[in-house]
């Protein structure tokens, strides 16, 4: 049982925030990516249902769930491991609701961060290419390090996040209006 009182955990019916305030796990629904929270701010909101493609196109997320071998209960590569590095490098920005006992929210694992839904996209897609860059270190292929270096040297996270958002508002509106 976790503790009520530590930051981030969840207990009872409240989840503690990374910014102090407490949230009902049922007030969050499935559609809901941000938390406009009391303490003033906007917090980003992940649930596992949610696909990787939130943050990836799904050219990128097939190579990741091809590539990366997970050990857990997962069939793949997705969200809970997204939001696995992401607690893993900041875990007091990120809360987390265990809500497999309960069947009224839909979703089996929430998190909120102190990041708003933006910033969140970005520190997945820096926390991803670092992984990515681990990975080609250990290549024996110099010419495909040296590749992925160039690459890695013209890609702006900010551009990508931006360009990706407005592909998927995009995409949503259009799949509204069919």
């Amino acid at each position: 049982m976790t503790d009520s009182r530590a930051p981030g955990s969840s207990g009872g019916d409240r989840l503690e925030l990374p910014c102090g305030e407490t949230v009902d796990p049922h007030e969050i629904d499935l559609g809901m990516r941000e938390y406009r929270c009391p303490c003033g701010e906007s917090h980003a909101v992940v649930t596992d249902v949610h696909p990787p493609s939130r943050f990836f196109p799904e050219s990128l997320v097939a190579v990741l769930e091809e590539t990366i071998d997970t050990d857990d209960e997962f069939e793949s590569f997705g969200t809970p491991h997204l939001l696995g590095i992401v607690l893993e490098e900041f875990p007091e920005k990120v809360a987390v609701h265990d809500a497999s006992d309960d069947g009224a929210v839909g979703y089996t694992l929430l998190w909120v961060t102190d990041f708003d839904a933006r910033r969140l996209h970005e520190v997945v897609v820096e926390l991803v290419v670092e992984l990515m860059e681990h990975a080609v270190s250990h290549a024996e292929d110099d010419a495909a390090i040296t590749e992925f270096e160039s690459q890695m040297l013209e890609f702006d996270v900010s551009e990508f996040v931006d360009q990706y958002r407005r592909q998927r508002e995009f995409e949503s509106e259009y799949d509204q209006a069919l």
